[in-house]
């Protein structure tokens, strides 16, 4: 979910983006989960309760389940299997498919129209049809409606509009190759016209009613229950229902599912916890899933900044990094490096950081100091700013100061600071701080998600610097012609072959340049008891509720 923002404010799309998805890490470090199976009328039991319904727990709030204002993790988590998008993805890939829509898009020699057939025989979960008209209607009112996802349709369609009874003609401002990507979007789902209005700040934040596997049976904010919608028009859940109640500590979650009272242990423990879960699976009777994710971790690096304004000293500080040391000192092992903004799960992505720069090589970057005036008469003060309320990056911080000093005593000082998270955004794109620990989940899963909002510069030069836009929101001020031309390219290329290489160059510019330096992936674990079957996390990170069973 690509955004720089800070929620409830009306803010770029670049803004946006950044500010929710470090709620989001800050939220993932204290997921929890307790549940107490509920059956769709009445009664409760633990997991081990033989009723085919399966209990899941988080402490991530769904504070709406409006899909045009829903613009975060756990609710997209929801509305992905209480709705249906115009595509999806095959399920265990990244192959994109028709969901609402049965075939891809007929798209415009210009690319600006795209024409999308769509499913006949759908209904709503209050029995209306779905048709044209319906997914018109919806998504005029995610633009219109103004939540927090809005840009994501707004800032790309001119016009949307029912072209048949059952064909869709969307017009988009300019070519936008990563459409279709961006359709799967799980705000993306229609819902039926006659129950939701049009108009800004019109949502419906504890009901829901679209066309999915599930209907919504119970929504308060310690308990949501999903009953199988019996009139679905695709495969239908493999159990009786989901059963979800929200408490508070990650050590719940973790008592709570090693006593059986769960089904299903889903999202971030701490990495103790994950560890004793994992080493003892086979003694407990519970499954391991282990995946990769799609957020990315990275340091930017304020390039109006002075020495930052000197390329070899950033790629110095990319020498500096020790990859392998954070994730054994910090994660335990339970990150996945990475050595490009894109991550590891795409196939076009290429290691240039560790290619270019390795893991820890300080005699590269004393070099590369050198080559700039650094030394121990000349040192360089570099500072560390992250959010306050992020542990996780406290503990990044503190162990590159250590590795850092050590090696390249006299010459580096490492200054680890702090701020809370709501002042660090007010300030970013204010050239405050000289280099900050972030992290990105993108909207959708497209290359363009990890390049354009970080590379891209609406106003500046090489000699000033980004003046408006992305980066500049981002806090790195990186200007490029040549970033700005392969942006653009990539976004009017349909043809995948020269799209993906036009990323490759990005990457290998971004390896040059230096805005930003890649750090690590989270991976994600989900813990689930023996009875249970057909739990897997998606390549996209989505969770399928209705292929599990027990």
């Amino acid at each position: 979910m690509d955004r720089f923002v800070f929620r409830g404010a009306r803010l770029s799309q670049g803004r946006r983006s950044l500010l929710k998805f470090l709620g989001l890490m800050s939220l993932c470090l204290i997921f929890a989960v307790s549940c107490s199976p509920r059956s769709s009328t009445s009664g409760t039991g633990g997991a081990a309760a033989n009723n085919g319904r399966v209990t899941i727990g988080t402490t991530l709030k769904a504070e709406t389940l409006d899909p045009a204002d829903a613009y975060r993790l756990f609710p997209g988590i929801l509305l992905y299997n209480l709705g249906d998008r115009l595509y999806t993805y095959k399920p265990g890939t990244t192959e994109l498919v028709p969901q609402l829509a049965t075939a891809m898009p007929e798209v415009s020699g210009d690319g600006l129209t795209y024409k999308i057939p769509l499913r006949e025989g759908v209904t709503f979960h209050d029995g209306t049809p779905f048709n044209a008209e319906a997914m018109a209607f919806s998504m005029e009112r995610f633009m219109e409606n103004n939540g927090s996802p809005a840009f994501l349709l707004s800032e790309k369609i001119a016009s949307v509009k029912a072209s048949g009874a059952n064909e869709l003609t969307i017009t988009l401002q300019q070519p936008f190759a990563a459409f279709p990507a961006l359709l799967a979007f799980s705000g993306i789902t229609p819902v039926p016209p006659k129950t939701y209005e049009k108009g800004a700040g019109k949502f419906k934040p504890t009901t829901f009613v679209g066309t999915g596997p599930y209907k919504l049976a119970e929504f308060t904010p310690t308990v949501i229950r999903l009953d199988p919608y019996e009139g679905y028009w695709g495969e239908k859940p493999a159990n009786k229902g989901i059963d979800i109640q929200v408490i508070s500590s990650a050590a719940n979650l973790f008592n709570t599912f090693k006593s059986k009272g769960l089904d299903i242990a889903y999202q971030t423990l701490d990495p103790d916890q994950i560890r004793s879960l994992t080493s003892t699976a086979q003694q407990g009777g519970w499954q391991v899933v282990e995946a990769g994710s799609t957020s990315v971790n990275f340091m930017t690096l304020n390039l109006k900044s002075k020495p930052l304004d000197n390329v070899k000293v950033r790629q110095a500080i990319a020498a500096m990094v020790d990859r392998n040391l954070l994730n054994e000192r910090v994660f335990q092992g339970q990150a996945e490096l990475i050595y490009s903004l894109l991550p590891n799960t795409f196939p076009i992505y290429k290691p240039v950081f560790k290619d270019k720069y390795g893991d820890g090589d300080f005699a590269k970057a004393k070099t590369l100091l050198a080559e700039a005036g650094i030394n121990e008469a000349n040192p360089l003060n570099l500072e560390i700013w992250y959010s306050s309320n992020s542990t996780v990056r406290n503990l990044v911080a503190t162990t590159l100061k250590a590795s850092i000093e050590q090696n390249l005593k006299g010459i580096v000082n490492v200054i680890p600071n702090t701020v809370e998270s709501a002042t660090l955004f007010d300030n970013l794109d204010k050239g405050t701080y000289p280099t900050t620990l972030l992290d990105w989940y993108p909207d959708f899963y497209d290359a363009d998600t990890y390049m354009q909002p970080f590379l891209s510069c609406e106003k500046g030069s090489a000699a000033t610097g980004c003046e408006v836009g992305q980066s500049q929101l981002g806090g790195s001020f990186f200007f490029s012609d040549r970033a700005n031309q392969l942006i653009a390219q990539q976004r009017a290329e349909q043809n995948p072959e020269a799209r993906n290489a036009l990323f490759n160059q990005l990457q290998d510019l971004l390896a040059e340049e230096v805005p930003y330096i890649p750090l690590w992936q989270n991976k994600d674990y989900l813990f689930a008891q023996s009875s249970v079957q057909g739990v897997t996390i998606q390549p996209t990170q989505q969770f399928l509720l209705w292929q599990i069973k027990k």
